[in-house]
């Protein structure tokens, strides 16, 4: 997640947070009310009557309350308004403000004034006007006010969206505050009132209720499995989009490693012979100046204008040099073709040395001095290691974020001209007897301790925005840890590098 988009996700939680919070305390104040006086109960057997206050009572509450989750829902809209990136999105939104506005004003209109068609028959009581109009709640003035604070949001254009807005500022402040607490009071007025009227009722309906309590404890465990669940498929859906562009770049290497194997392999192949056939022809030609000295002057013309000893010298050095770019070639394509493995259905002995040297082959054009920063030297302390049983590409794609972390580090480093010494040490060792130990460290500037807490979070980066996602040490972890049982700790204090190590089960069970 990108710096600002990260800000902004934490923002929305928080106003998250403090609707629900605001929901639950209402929520217990209204269970937990005092003991109601006894109504009477001549009209209990009257089932008209006793159906009829119930919708009257059911609406008037389920109205009351709608306006308060109105409230907070159009406070959510205008966060994600301010916050979006998205034109279309923010449209949406806007639209959606605007239809919420209108149920609201509706909402507020059948409170006070009563309106058939909502099952609303009889006017508020004392009580519950004077907290719409008089002191100390005012809540009319606080709903309009609160309408056309939103109103005038939605109107301003997408440029003059931004966190700082006043009236963004007042809707928040009110969404979680004097507005929610007037919400509150007047929900519970008409819970106590309602309760009054229909307490002859509700001491016939126990087991009802009891009924009700479990249904709603259902319901929050239901409610806390799916939110468990939303958010493993989020983290789920991370980690498949990194594998997938994983994945599309092997398919890519190893399609580009095909086309370009056979012509490599048709010259590495033919310059072994070329060798052969030019020192033939240089023999030849030497025969022919030690019994043919004086050869005829158009030869002999032809002879220094192509200046032939300097030929005869450097033909054998631009052959051994092809060899050598030849050379070149076949190990960056024998490297593009291991790293491109992306079979995870299995897994197979490795050699974690070859995986390395592939990823550092890969990789070997950023090591290369820059304008800003020298050459970043390798250091590899290799020890002797068994071939490892693991998924080939999924420990490539380890060795190649945890090694691209660490140059991104040393460049970082540079520009700030925090160290000298650009340099990343691989060692490799035998940790158990049954474990291998991989540990990558570089000479950049170091991590504080809160940031080394977080390294591992999905989403959490300390990169510029663009340059970094949060995915690349949170999918490692999970490669190492989950999908090969093996260890991953990373080592590192502000100023002294940073060294991770990585563990792993040389069989896995």
């Amino acid at each position: 997640m990108r710096h600002t988009e990260y800000i902004t996700y934490n923002i929305v939680q928080k106003v998250f947070m403090v609707i629900k919070s605001s929901v639950k305390r209402s929520y217990r104040h209204l269970v937990k009310s005092g003991v109601l006086p006894m109504a009477a109960l001549s009209n209990y057997f009257n089932l008209e009557e006793i159906t009829t206050a119930r919708k009257i009572s059911a609406a008037v509450i389920n109205i009351s309350g709608r306006q308060r989750m109105l409230s907070q829902r159009m406070a959510f809209f205008c966060m994600r308004l301010v916050c979006s990136q998205n034109a279309t999105e923010r449209a949406k939104l806007r639209g959606n403000l605007l239809e919420a506005i209108e149920l609201m004003e509706k909402s507020h209109r059948d409170l006070i004034n009563t309106d058939s068609s909502a099952n609303i028959l009889t006017p508020p009581s004392p009580t519950v006007k004077a907290m719409y109009f008089e002191a100390p709640l005012y809540l009319d003035r606080q709903v309009r006010e609160y309408i056309d604070r939103i109103k005038a949001l939605v109107e301003i254009p997408d440029t003059g969206l931004t966190l700082e807005n006043p009236d963004l500022l007042y809707i928040v402040q009110a969404a979680g505050g004097e507005l929610l607490a007037a919400f509150d009071a007047v929900v519970s007025q008409y819970q106590q009132e309602s309760e009054i009227e229909q307490f002859e009722i509700d001491l016939k309906q126990v087991e009802l209720y009891q009924e009700s309590c479990a249904a709603t404890t259902k319901a929050e465990a239901q409610a806390a499995e799916i939110d468990r669940a939303l958010r493993e498929l989020k983290e789920t859906q991370a980690q498949l989009l990194h594998s997938e562009k994983m994945s599309s770049l092997g398919a890519l290497m190893a399609s580009i490693v095909h086309e370009i194997n056979n012509p490599v392999s048709f010259i590495y192949g033919n310059l072994s012979h070329a060798e052969i056939y030019t020192k033939d022809l240089l023999h030849l030609l030497k025969l022919y100046q030690e019994y043919c000295p004086n050869p005829s002057p158009e030869i002999q013309d032809q002879i220094e204008e192509m200046d032939l000893d300097f030929l005869i010298e450097d033909l054998p050095k631009v052959m051994s040099s092809m060899q050598m770019g030849s050379d070149r070639i076949r190990e960056i394509v024998k490297s593009m073709g291991s790293f491109s493995r992306t079979d995870n259905s299995k897994m197979t002995l490795c050699d974690l040395h070859d995986s390395i040297d592939s990823t550092m082959l890969i990789l070997r054009n950023r090591l290369n001095s820059k304008v800003d920063r020298p050459d970043i030297q390798i250091v590899k302390n290799y020890g002797k290691l068994p071939a490892v049983e693991c998924y080939a590409g999924q420990l490539n794609q380890v060795f190649m974020n945890l090694i691209s972390n660490a140059i991104d580090a040393l460049d970082d480093a540079a520009q700030n001209r925090s160290n000298s010494t650009l340099k990343i040490s691989i060692r490799t060792e035998v940790a158990a007897f049954d474990r291998v130990r991989v540990r990558i460290a570089d000479t950049g500037a170091g991590m504080t301790a809160d940031v080394k807490k977080r390294i591992f979070e999905q989403f959490f980066t300390t990169k510029e925005i663009g340059k970094g996602t949060g995915l690349g040490l949170s999918i490692v972890y999970k490669i190492l840890v989950e999908n090969h049982r093996g260890t991953l700790r990373c080592e590192s204090q502000p100023g002294s590098g940073t060294e991770f190590i990585i563990e792993l089960p040389v069989q896995q069970t």
